[in-house]
């Protein structure tokens, strides 16, 4: 076990130096290779060194491993015969209780008998796929009209991680709720006169305090990603979101470990995951399946048997939707995705391509009943 010496500086400048251990709490993980200095010597700051010493190389080695998790590589191969024995026991288990809801359509109408179907709707992933360039995440013309005629029978929200404005400048479709920054900012469309709550203004920012603060981080992580190739930092107005997507899998370490000291500083903000993204929001008690229910009491459905909710998205925050359907024994989850994933979905759709033939199905089926 070799020794190597660590350049500490101390609140008013000073540098210190400590002899440690390479495998003590300096992993691989913790320092990345660009940041050893001539010598053997690492430069850190004490508040950093403190952070290690109490665990930070465990934190980072663990937000790693669920950006890996968080990011599932995609379907390796259609054909099921490329697929070894127990991934395709795996595959049909775990179909077979999370099963397509194309497949299932009757059962999901039948439900529906006497109640309003309320559509809840993520967008990347689930109405527009996901790219490398978020800004170039666009929707098919044909996705467009799918959710407009289904926005015409069935009061529709759109719920993004994206900031409002971002994602309505995607969507374009006035009639519909939106609820950007992953329910943060909730904007109801200008005239509804077909539903319940016909004449309530709808619009609700519950971190509104949170802005300058957001802002703040989202310039300092901008500046700071500059030395990963490939990390992109979005401000989407109430979270700010970290994009991993063509960044080497080598360098999520060192990304990881920026996020976090940038996070360190910043207590009333938390991180969380999705499909290659760190998403840096405020610690307060909000989340997708919060605007969900929002929403649910904005149309009047708050503890109503007279509604079935179906929520639709491809991603780990849409989970939280997904949950308080399960826990309310009301509406149905389904996930957009073609691998097998722990989630709270009732069914399932592979890709954006069987999410608008889910939608044009429940339009038609609508127009037959009426």
């Amino acid at each position: 076990m070799t020794k190597q010496n660590v350049v500490v500086s101390d609140v008013k400048g000073v540098a210190i130096s400590v002899a440690v251990s390479n495998q003590s709490f300096f992993s691989s993980s913790v320092v990345p290779s660009h940041l050893d200095a001539p010598g053997g010597c690492i430069t850190i700051s004490r508040n950093k060194l403190l952070r290690l010493e109490n665990g930070g190389g465990a934190r980072i080695s663990a937000w790693v491993e669920s950006m890996r998790a968080s990011s599932p590589s995609r379907m390796k191969s259609n054909n099921t015969s490329s697929l070894s024995e127990k991934e395709t026991d795996e595959q049909s288990s775990w179909t077979l209780h999370h099963p397509s809801a194309l497949r299932m359509f009757e059962e999901i109408t039948s439900a529906s008998k006497g109640k309003q179907i309320v559509m809840f709707l993520d967008y990347d992933g689930t109405l527009s796929p996901i790219v490398e360039d978020p800004d170039r995440a666009f929707m098919s013309n044909k996705m467009r009209n799918a959710v407009r005629d289904i926005a015409r029978y069935f009061p529709t929200a759109i719920v993004s991680g994206r900031c409002r404005d971002k994602v309505y400048s995607f969507v374009k479709l006035a009639e519909l709720y939106y609820a950007g920054s992953h329910g943060m900012d909730i904007k109801g469309p200008s005239k509804c006169h077909k539903y319940k709550n016909e004449n309530k203004a709808v619009f609700y920012q519950p971190a509104s305090e949170f802005l300058p603060m957001i802002d703040e981080v989202y310039k300092i992580l901008s500046e700071k990603t500059k030395s990963i190739p490939g990390a992109r930092v979005e401000n989407n107005k109430f979270c700010c979101s970290v994009h991993f997507r063509c960044v080497d899998e080598k360098s999520w370490d060192a990304l990881a470990d920026l996020v976090s000291v940038v996070l360190n500083e910043y207590p009333k903000l938390r991180y969380t995951q999705g499909r290659k993204v760190l998403e840096i929001r405020p610690t307060i008690k909000w989340d997708k399946g919060k605007a969900l229910e929002f929403l649910l009491e904005s149309l009047g459905y708050a503890n109503s048997n007279e509604v079935l909710p179906v929520y639709i998205g491809d991603d780990r925050t849409d989970e939280d939707a997904f949950k308080v359907l399960k826990d309310r024994g009301q509406g149905f989850g389904i996930l957009v995705s073609k691998v097998p994933k722990e989630t709270s979905a009732t069914y399932t759709l592979k890709e954006p391509s069987e999410v608008k033939d889910f939608l044009r199905r429940l339009v038609k089926w609508k127009r037959l009943s009426m």
